[in-house]
């Protein structure tokens, strides 16, 4: 099977084209391909598919095998993919996801894609929606024992559940052990991407992150906006913030509409054949 991987600020992924090839049971797919020692190696996988209510689908799968609503760096990379083989066309793309249908604006040069934005749509604060098991109008600075330590979180729907932890130093915070315990805590009845956030200035952020599905990975683009919507509303940050993450830089903007719109690169790494 024809296979292309890619990374969008160090956030890795496999990409099939699902329209030319049909392809079946494709969480098992995605735990074999995403294996890093017995596979490819990826944080998820991404097939492309017809749709009947935008220009094409992006079906999403996480590396241990479930299913993801959505993907931030990963839809960058799935828009430069479909551009790159045909199958969608022009500079602007509408791709349906589980998690709604999003816009993407690609920058190219010479044929090339620089850089992608996406419209990532609204956050949703309902906890209900998060979903978090806790009854407030928003879940804002809510206090949580893990590892030890007495720690406050902030969460957000962004297509997919994040919990937001502002630190003073992200170098002296464990974040393997923290997001681990936190991403299956019973408070989050569907899992949660966890985000830890150090506020170098209102206008620029490092994250580090634990995604559900996943693990540690070097940057998530949903989890990046997460991190600065919610920055936002507890007055740490401005609405146009630079966000650097393990695996390179973001650029997140909130709009005066409520929307989130996210820009950063998105590159291939390799296009091969893997023997099922």
């Amino acid at each position: 099977m024809k296979i292309t991987k890619m990374h969008g600020a160090g956030n890795d992924f496999i990409l099939l084209d699902g329209i030319n090839t049909e392809y079946h049971d494709l969480g098992t797919m995605a735990k074999k391909l995403c294996d890093r020692h017995f596979g490819v190696g990826a944080d998820g996988m991404m097939v492309c598919e017809k749709s009947d209510s935008a220009d094409i689908k992006m079906v999403y799968y996480n590396s241990d095998g479930s299913f993801g609503e959505m993907c931030g760096n990963g839809i960058r990379c799935f828009s430069k993919f479909v551009y790159d083989e045909g199958l969608a066309k022009g500079e602007n793309i509408t791709i349906e996801t589980a998690a709604g249908i999003k816009k993407a604006v690609l920058e190219i040069d010479g044929k090339k894609v620089q850089k992608v934005e996406i419209n990532m749509g609204t956050p949703v604060f309902d906890p209900v929606k998060i979903p978090v098991v806790l009854e407030r109008g928003k879940i804002l600075l809510e206090k949580i024992e893990i590892c030890g330590q007495n720690l406050e979180f902030s969460a957000v729907l962004m297509g997919v559940p994040h919990a937001i932890i502002f630190v003073e130093d992200l170098d002296k915070t464990d974040v393997n052990a923290i997001g681990m315990n936190i991403e299956k805590h019973d408070l989050f009845p569907k899992r949660i991407n966890v985000n830890f956030v150090e506020v170098i200035e209102k206008n620029k952020i490092k994250v580090k992150t634990w995604e559900r599905g996943a693990g540690r990975t070097l940057a998530c683009g949903t989890g990046c906006c997460a991190s600065v919507v919610l920055g936002n509303v507890l007055g740490h940050l401005d609405s146009e913030v630079e966000v650097i993450a393990e695996g390179g830089e973001l650029f997140i903007t909130l709009t005066d509409s409520g929307e989130v719109k996210m820009k950063g690169g998105a590159e291939t790494i390799l296009v091969g054949e893997f023997l099922l």
